[in-house]
């Protein structure tokens, strides 16, 4: 019988000194796990690997006090699916979570999200394919297209020479075969984030291809004040310009804008899901949803929500998990979604894409190695290498 024989955890820090409206990220770090099976393959046991996104912190305790220790004690047959080959996240999901009450969402939702996806991850090894070809098979969805179109997040404040950096931090971006980009604001005064959006605008070509992120920063006088001024300039879309369960806020906005709204890196529960769908304002086919999995319990509470969506006639076109990492690259193609962002400057070893993934004309193409291919990332191979000694 295949069983999970034993999971670990590193802490790795995140790389890079940057910092939005609200929080610099020096001192934030990721919980990347290993998840080992005991089915052996070229020598070495089948093993999964998952993190918990970016921009929050490791999440060590709660995985090793409290959700490890019940998957590993656990009759391991009842975390494997029907026909015993593979693992089944829902089932692991709720092991995880046993003893623990409703509501509280937060670290304890990255924590299971890391664990999660990497079962995800050693499933799509079992099957010997990509994850996005796995989790495309296990929930139905027809890939239309594999290439999956992305947009470069970053435009964080400089110190000095601002706005001549962001246009060249920018252009390095196109020069990748990015054409769309995400920049910061809310850390400087309205009159200067005007021009820096002028300037992304100037190297983007359109404001369309241009978003602006205010990371929950406003009060609803000065993120009206924001919008009034950003509406001429059909901007891609307005994201979190307030508190992320304001909802009340977002619907305000929501009611005098025709400027797309995005939210959603900030709600970790079906839950709130269904909170900002009641009483946010959110637009079938204008705004933008960016709930991510490695935030929210994982991809099996990701797919609930995405189900959520769909009942309030929303479309997974709308769809753009946060986070700009390889995890939710695949999770966009295997799922059919609008597309996902990309942090190629910032926030390593997870930020970004690795070689082997083809990018041009604004979309990326997952490459074709077994699960999420974190393996192919060079910025992450002394920390995989790290997890393996321990295998």
């Amino acid at each position: 019988m295949h069983r999970i024989s034993r999971i670990h955890e590193i802490s790795v820090p995140l790389e890079g000194d940057v910092t939005n409206a609200v929080v610099n990220f020096s001192a934030h770090d990721v919980s990347l796990v290993a998840v080992v099976s005991n089915v052996i393959k070229q020598g070495r046991p089948v093993t999964g690997y998952g993190f918990n996104s970016i921009g929050r912190f490791a999440q060590r305790g709660i995985l090793h006090e409290r959700m490890i220790p019940r998957v590993l004690a656990a009759d391991p047959a009842l975390l494997l699916t029907e026909d015993e080959v593979f693992f089944d996240p829902a089932l692991i999901f709720s092991v995880a979570m046993e003893n623990e009450k409703p509501g509280g969402h937060g670290d304890r939702a990255s924590a299971l999200a890391a664990l999660e996806l990497a079962v995800w991850d050693l499933n799509a090894k079992l099957a010997d394919e990509p994850a996005w070809s796995w989790i495309a098979k296990c929930t139905g969805t027809r890939v239309d297209q594999l290439e999956v179109p992305t947009y470069a997040a970053g435009g964080y404040y400089y110190s000095t020479d601002s706005l001549a950096r962001l246009q060249q931090e920018l252009q390095g971006y196109r020069d990748l075969g990015f054409d769309a980009f995400k920049i910061k604001i809310g850390g400087a005064n309205l009159d200067t984030d005007l021009e820096r959006i002028d300037a992304a605008v100037e190297i983007a070509g359109a404001g369309e291809r241009v978003a602006v992120d205010a990371n929950g920063r406003f009060n609803t006088e000065t993120a009206i004040k924001y919008l009034e001024s950003m509406s001429a300039r059909s901007l891609r879309w307005f994201e979190e310009p307030g508190d992320p369960l304001d909802f009340e806020l977002m619907n305000q906005l929501a009611q005098i804008t025709r400027m797309p709204l995005a939210t959603g890196e900030n709600l970790f529960s079906l839950q709130d899901v269904r909170n900002l769908l009641r009483y946010g304002g959110m637009k079938p086919g204008r705004d933008i949803f960016q709930m991510d999995a490695g935030l929210s319990y994982g991809l099996t509470e990701y797919i609930k929500m995405l189900s959520e969506l769909e009942s309030a006639g929303m479309n997974r076109a709308q769809c753009f998990p946060h986070g700009g990492h390889l995890i939710n690259l695949h999770i966009a193609a295997g799922l059919n979604l609008g597309g996902c962002e990309a942090y190629p400057g910032v926030f390593g070893p997870f930020g970004g894409f690795s070689p082997a993934c083809e990018l041009s004309d604004g979309k990326v193409t997952p490459s074709e190695a077994p699960g999420f291919g974190l393996e192919q990332k060079l910025e992450l191979k002394p920390y995989i290498e790290k997890l393996q000694e321990a295998i």
